[in-house]
């Protein structure tokens, strides 16, 4: 058996041990220190109890009721200030997705920091200890993150399996669409590189980059991605992301939805001969003159009017929108204007709509009529290719608005996640990256979708709530101290339905 014993010290203090009796012999087993006051004595009576009872395993014959211990405020020392309530809590986001299963935890803290605070791979290492206390050592970081990419299969289907049970996805009708990513870098790559100099959605023509697939549900959440090399035309990258996610999950019926860029007649056959059905934006200027005026005539500028007509791409639907033609109207004007003012100046302007260009005589530069002329029957009128021949026009012209959510996924993951630049060179890393901020995009989606507020929002909420250090000088235990949750916030947890 062992006891708490206390003693006066030659210095008047009271030294408070942990003892026990052989044979009649005491015995002092550990020595937990020596009080002054009555609160220090207090302190180091708690700590020889909890000694006792986590070294010996030993339990009081009698517990003593439970009352608040007491630290003398100036017997601690301040430490620092830790997030570790924001961290527990995209944990368990991690552990809702499943992605805990892979038992990769650096991955995971790298997930982590790039919801957090998107920066680099390294950068989050330092804040990963700043913030939490989580120490890795640089070396495991580079001999680790060349592996992450293997895992890409396994975590789309962790995406897939949680969308169908906590979003009712069931593979009826997807969202495509694709977006480039340049890296911090304007050096040459050769042949087998995926760093490829092509055409920029973020304007960095001369830099090198890799066009990203996504393939997202009704309702924006990432199920499924795909890497192409810069110079991919996005065309191309259509049918075989599609393909291979049908095939995947062996799904017989599923409607692709995506943007103009992605039809072509190749496209259009490749789609029919895979059994895809498919609402892809459709380019009206790119129309015949008679087919043009046939669809004008149709929707007769009428708010809400739709028609349908047959072509080679497919049953082209339009529809007619007096806010659309509003807009239109005034981007033509403008354009109009702009060209005239040119043709006063004589300005030598290669790439001006609604200017006719010609090579080698440049002054004779003149407003284009037809092509003002078709602009103003287009004004208002949107279309869209399908194969979907019993659905009605207004099933299809609503699936097409959808779109909106694949395009806000991407806007999430190149603002709030920092998607772009990319700092990697080697393929693997590259794909290791993208990885990392895929996961990361399911997380602030499915977050997003819960309580309708951005990720920026959350994030600012949840660092809010810290927790301060302490060090209790008498017996060298820390003490962690975390800030009240209010109301606000633990209404969101609510609806997050977390607990705090």
């Amino acid at each position: 058996m062992f006891y708490l014993r206390t003693t006066k010290t030659a210095s008047d203090a009271t030294a408070v041990q942990v003892v026990r009796y052989d044979y009649r012999k005491r015995i002092v087993v550990k020595h937990i220190g020596s009080a002054h006051t009555p609160e220090d004595l207090l302190s180091l009576k708690q700590t020889a109890r909890n000694w006792i009872e986590q070294e010996t395993h030993q339990q009081r014959l009698f517990p003593e009721e439970t009352k608040p211990f007491l630290t003398p405020i100036e017997k601690c020392v301040y430490l620092d200030t830790r997030y570790s309530f924001i961290y527990e809590i995209l944990s368990r986001f991690l552990r809702l997705l499943q992605f805990d299963t892979f038992h990769n935890q650096l991955l995971l803290d790298l997930v982590i920091m790039r919801i957090i605070q998107p920066v680099s791979k390294l950068e989050s290492l330092e804040y990963l200890s700043e913030m939490f206390g989580i120490v890795y050592k640089r070396g495991k970081l580079y001999q680790a993150i060349a592996s992450f990419s293997v895992l890409k299969n396994t975590v789309e289907k962790k995406t897939v399996v949680f969308a169908k049970q906590n979003l009712s996805f069931d593979f009826s009708i997807v969202f495509y669409d694709v977006t480039t990513l340049y890296f911090e870098s304007f050096k040459e790559e050769d042949d087998e590189s995926i760093r490829k100099p092509g055409f920029s959605k973020d304007n960095k023509p001369n830099q090198p980059q890799i066009v990203i697939g996504l393939i997202v549900t009704k309702e924006g959440f990432p199920v499924s991605y795909d890497v192409f090399a810069g110079n991919t035309f996005e065309g191309k990258t259509f049918v075989p992301t599609i393909h291979k996610f049908k095939a995947t999950y062996a799904v017989k019926n599923i409607t692709v939805v995506a943007d103009a860029a992605m039809i072509s007649l190749e496209n259009v056959r490749l789609l029919i001969k895979e059994n895809l059905s498919y609402i892809v934006g459709a380019r009206v200027t790119n129309l015949k003159g008679d087919q043009i005026k046939e669809i004008s005539n149709q929707l007769n500028a009428v708010d809400g009017a739709s028609m349908r007509i047959e072509t080679e791409r497919g049953l082209l639907v339009c529809d007619f929108s007096l806010k659309r033609y509003q807009k239109d109207k005034r981007e033509m004007e403008k354009q109009i204007a702009k060209a005239e003012k040119l043709l006063e100046k004589k300005a030598d302007i290669k790439r001006t709509k609604f200017l006719t260009n010609k090579e080698k005589k440049k002054t004779e530069q003149r407003l284009n009529i037809s092509l003002i002329e078709k602009t103003k029957l287009l004004l208002g009128i949107k279309g869209y290719y399908t194969n979907l021949s019993t659905e009605s026009n207004k099933t299809i012209i609503d699936h097409y608005h959808n779109l909106w959510h694949v395009e806000l996924a991407f806007r999430i993951a190149k603002s709030d996640l920092s998607m772009r630049p990319i700092y990697h060179f080697k393929k693997q890393t590259v794909e290791a990256h993208i990885l990392i901020c895929f996961m990361a995009l399911a997380v602030c989606k499915y977050m997003e979708l819960k309580t309708g507020r951005s990720t920026k929002a959350i994030i600012k909420m949840l660092k809010k709530i810290t927790d301060a250090r302490l060090l209790n000088t008498l017996t060298n235990e820390e003490i962690i101290i975390r800030s009240d949750v209010p109301e606000e916030i633990q209404q969101l947890l609510k609806t997050l339905s977390l607990s705090h």
